[in-house]
Order: C-alpha cells, then sequence, then structure tokens
C-alpha cells in the first residue's frame, strides 16, 4: 500500500476543469438554453440550490427510470446522486408507481383530511423496523423536524435544541448553529435571515466529543439533542466506538430527549442505524426516501414521550398550536409510503445496496492507495462518499474544511461528462435496488482516469 501524499498540480488541475467546462458545455446546448430563458424563476431554476450543479448551468432532465436519468439533450446516465436520497428507491419503481396510480385513479382522492388504512399499517411497519411505537405523518423531514423540536419543548419544559457543527436537519432556523474559531455558537455562514441570534436558541458542539456534550447539557436547558447518528450533508462522518452509547446515556442523566434523524443514515440498512447498533432514540426522524420520491415524512415517539406530551392539557395539537399542516398525511403519500415499504426498501434490496456500496468504496481506496491522493472515503451501508482530505474528518467543522472548490467542480464535471451523476452538494454516491456491478465498475474505472490525469507529472 502506498502512503497518500502526493501533491495535486494546481496548474495542471485549472487546466483540467476548463477542458471539462468546454466539454460540457458544447455537449448540452439544449440544457443551456432552457436555463438561459428561465427568466421567471428565481435563481433561474425551480429552487435555487439546483444551480449547485457545476458547469454553470444545470442538465435538465428528460425522463428517470430505476438508476438511468436522460437528459434533455439526449443523454444517458448512471444516477448514483439519486435525489440526495430521495430516490434510494430508484425512479418510479414499479410498485411505488402502482400504488399511486391506484390511489389516483382507482380510490380517489390525493387528500382529504381523511384518515386512510394505509397510515396505520405504515405506522406499524416504522415501529417494526425502528422501534418507537407512536408515529405522525408529514410530507418533509425538515416539517418532521420542526413539529418534533417543538413537542420536545413541550414535553420536557426546557427552551434549547442541541445540535453538532455544521449538521444539516432541512431548514429548521434551531439547526443552523456553529462553533467559531473561539468556540462561540454562531449562525452559520450564509444563513438566510435567522428570526434570532442563533445562541438564544441553539447550543452547538462538534460531533463524536463527549466531553463538550456533557459540558453543554450541564446547563440544564436542553430540551433535546438532535443528531444524525452519522453526519452526513458535510460528508460522512462517522462516529466513533462508544460515542453514541455515551450520547444515549448523557441524554438520560441531563433529561434531554434525543431525537434521531435517520432521513439519510437509512442508507445503513433496512431498520437504519436505529435498528443495526441497536440505538435508543425517544423521537425519531424519517424522510424523502419512504415514499419514493412523493412528498413524505414522519416523526415517531416512545410512549414515555407522548404521556409528557398529554400531560400538557392546555397545549392545542388540534387545531393552531403549530403542529401539522393540511396536506401532512394525506392519502397520496402514505400510499406511496405503505408500497415503498412493504415491497422497494425490503431487507432483500438493502442487502443488494449494501454489497455495491462495498465494491464502490473498495475501488475508490485501491485508486487513492494507487496514485497516493491525500483523499479518503467512508461507507454507511448503501452511501459512500470521498473527502479530499486523509484521514477521513471526525467532526463537521474538519469536514468542511476538507472542501475543495476546484477538486470538486474537476471530479464532477469528469464523471457527468462521460455519464456518471455524483450527488452536486458533495461527493456522495448513493446505490439502489437496480444499480449494477457493471455501474460500479464503471465508476471506478472513471475515478482512476480522473487520478491519473489529476497526478500526471
Amino acid at each position: 500500500m502506498s502512503s497518500r501524499n502526493t501533491v495535486i498540480d494546481r496548474a495542471n488541475l485549472e487546466v483540467l476543469v476548463e477542458r471539462e467546462r468546454a466539454s460540457y458545455k458544447a455537449n448540452n446546448p439544449k440544457s443551456l438554453a432552457l436555463y438561459s430563458d428561465a427568466n421567471n424563476l428565481f435563481g433561474g431554476v425551480p429552487m435555487p440550490w439546483m444551480n449547485k450543479w457545476v458547469g454553470g448551468f444545470p442538465l435538465y432532465m428528460q425522463s428517470a427510470n430505476g438508476n438511468r436519468i436522460i437528459d434533455v439533450d439526449g443523454h444517458e446516465y448512471i444516477d448514483f446522486a439519486l435525489g440526495d436520497t430521495a430516490a434510494m428507491t430508484g425512479h418510479s419503481p414499479d410498485a411505488s408507481v402502482k400504488a399511486i396510480i391506484n390511489q389516483i385513479q382507482t380510490v380517489g382522492g390525493m387528500t382529504t383530511m381523511m384518515p386512510t388504512e394505509d397510515a396505520q399499517w405504515v405506522g406499524a411497519e416504522l415501529s417494526k423496523r425502528f422501534g418507537l411505537p407512536l408515529w405522525s405523518f408529514t410530507v418533509s423531514a425538515t416539517d418532521s423536524n420542526r413539529w418534533a423540536i417543538r413537542l420536545a419543548r413541550l414535553a420536557t419544559g426546557k427552551s434549547k435544541i442541541l445540535v453538532f457543527s455544521y449538521c444539516y436537519h432541512g431548514s429548521v432556523d434551531e439547526t443552523f448553529g456553529v462553533l467559531n474559531s473561539a468556540g462561540n455558537v454562531v449562525s452559520r455562514p450564509g444563513n438566510v435571515a435567522p428570526p434570532v441570534p442563533i445562541d438564544q436558541t441553539t447550543r452547538v458542539v462538534e460531533f463524536n466529543d463527549l466531553e463538550a456534550l456533557e459540558a453543554a447539557l450541564k446547563y440544564g436547558d436542553v430540551a433535546a439533542i438532535l443528531t444524525e447518528p452519522a453526519m452526513t450533508n458535510i460528508g460522512i462522518v462517522l462516529p466513533e466506538p462508544g460515542y453514541l452509547e455515551g450520547m444515549r446515556a448523557l441524554a438520560t442523566k441531563y433529561g434531554a430527549l434525543l431525537m434521531i434523524d435517520e432521513t439519510h443514515t437509512i442508507s445503513a440498512g433496512f431498520g437504519g442505524m436505529t435498528k443495526r447498533d441497536n440505538l435508543r432514540p425517544d423521537i425519531f426522524i424519517i424522510g424523502k426516501s419512504i415514499g419514493a420520491g412523493i412528498p413524505s415524512g414522519a416523526y415517531g415517539f416512545t410512549q414515555e414521550v407522548v404521556d409528557m406530551i398529554n400531560s400538557h392539557k392546555d397545549a392545542d395539537l388540534l387545531d393552531v398550536g403549530g403542529i401539522g399542516g393540511t396536506l401532512a398525511g394525506n392519502a397520496l403519500s402514505l400510499a406511496a409510503m405503505r408500497a415503498t415499504l412493504g415491497e422497494v426498501l425490503t431487507e432483500q434490496a438493502f442487502d443488494h445496496m449494501i454489497e455495491l456500496a462495498t465494491r464502490y468504496t473498495d475501488e475508490v481506496n485501491v485508486a487513492l492507495d494507487k496514485f497516493g491522493v491525500p483523499w479518503s472515503i467512508s461507507q454507511l451501508g448503501a452511501r459512500a462518499e470521498y473527502r479530499f482530505t486523509y484521514p477521513a474528518p471526525k467532526d463537521g467543522t474538519s469536514s468542511m474544511h476538507a472542501g475543495d472548490d476546484a477538486l470538486d467542480e474537476f471530479m464532477h464535471l469528469y464523471m457527468c461528462n462521460r455519464g456518471v451523476l455524483m450527488t452536486p452538494f458533495h461527493n456522495m454516491a448513493l446505490m439502489c435496488p437496480t444499480t449494477s456491478v457493471d455501474d460500479v465498475d464503471l465508476h471506478g474505472r472513471l475515478f482512476n482516469e480522473a487520478l491519473q490525469e489529476l497526478t500526471r507529472a
């Protein structure tokens, strides 16, 4: 095994990026024309984050099925982005599509403000996978986090939420806190118009630091620790041995609820990291993938937390108390969730996906050793991601500092120009039930070729 200390020639990198940009622009005239004409859209796209695609403009989708996407210029791509987990099922899986069409055309009614039997089935399935007995539904993990935070404050009578520096839990105000160089809680750079200074609502510590976590909990004002069991949106940051068990113990010791968000980390397996690692959350959050692309989310509670909530007889949980929305728990989302959980995201599917992600990770590691590039890759079940640093970061701030815009753009463009899509926000690859060994091996070959060009003397 070679040492990973090869220095990237930045002048060569700049030349390579310019070459890939020119190729991208030349090969995608229809996408460029559509983007140039989108004068009625804020930022030129349906949502501003779509501008994160590299190359100066996003590709426009024509069709998507399984792990394949075809753009408006007719190029077909192997999709490792998969909607940043929302399409972990693959695009338009048959079972989910049939259930969605049946709900719309045969049963009728997409949102009626009435419960359906599907909700009870989905609640029971979520209990089987994640262990919590009582569930409520939303249309996104963001909504699940937002409403569960309010209920955690109600249950405990405490005001603050504890999160980890450079975490991500959707567009929830309380979660955009980071630590500055002096160790103070500040708003994350670029946070749009926070309603109050973030330190009024939030305590922040670094991931994998139990000593800092206990120091923050000692203030006695934390209603809930909100965490992914492994950080994902800043690059995969895996928990150190004993860290999650220590977090559970500290939450209990200081009377804070442990609120685990597995919207991304469900990639770990059939029951996410919660089932795999025998975690014991008080509140559980899930979204994105469980509806196969139909907006879906859920949050679950232990009976003890529900009893704490229900002890507040003056709380208006039925009308204007700030919990729920008209579209939450709608019939279409629940039909999609039932089919997706029951027939698509099965134990057998996860076995296949995790095996492929292991192959993907091994191929990347072989290339990194071969060329001596000081990068690292981390795997979380069906998900793997490389970072431009070695060894792998152990907290969110370190992972943030491992970013390299020029390398990021080159690797994304290099893959995209050769028919492979990576997640635009970072270098994450996700497997789905229709991903194949050949798909993984194509990425491995292209990754080798990219590193060969980067390290050419």
